[in-house]
């Protein structure tokens, strides 16, 4: 079973999406098996992390900003790629260390994520953008 799931950013965030896997998963009657998930985009990340504290997410993107400043900073002289704005490379670096690709058990038709682990399109650009993400849905043989 395969889907897409539509994530529209107002710019850099992280945006919980837990909940429309679990009702996708839940709407095509999932037993045991591994949902997939990987983001079609280069400038944006998937991410599990915890959901309980909203702190946790403006701490993880103010950790970004600090290795991967954007391209008019003085550190980030050396990059070359700036036709798309100087939030764009900066926005490349944080995909690549983050990853672009999930794998997450699912038993009994609910994903076994932990107690206060969520589902997070982290979007890297400052504009809003329009992201999509292939899902696939893999039952236990």
């Amino acid at each position: 079973m395969n889907t897409r799931f539509t994530i529209r950013t107002d710019g850099r965030a992280c945006h919980d999406f837990t909940r429309e896997v679990a009702n996708w998963l839940d709407n095509i009657g999932a037993d045991d098996g591994v949902v997939t998930l990987m983001v079609r985009h280069t400038s944006c990340s998937l991410l599990i992390q915890e959901n309980a504290d909203p702190d946790v997410q403006v701490d993880l993107l103010a950790w970004l900003d600090r290795i991967a400043p954007q391209a008019d900073h003085p550190s980030m002289r050396w990059i070359t790629h700036r036709s798309e704005g100087p939030d764009d490379m900066p926005a490349h670096l944080k995909a690549a260390i983050l990853p672009v690709s999930l794998q997450i058990p699912v038993v009994s038709g609910r994903m076994d994520l932990g107690t206060w682990q969520g589902i997070y399109l982290v979007e890297h650009r400052h504009a809003p953008q329009q992201r999509r993400i292939a899902a696939s849905f893999l039952p236990a043989s």
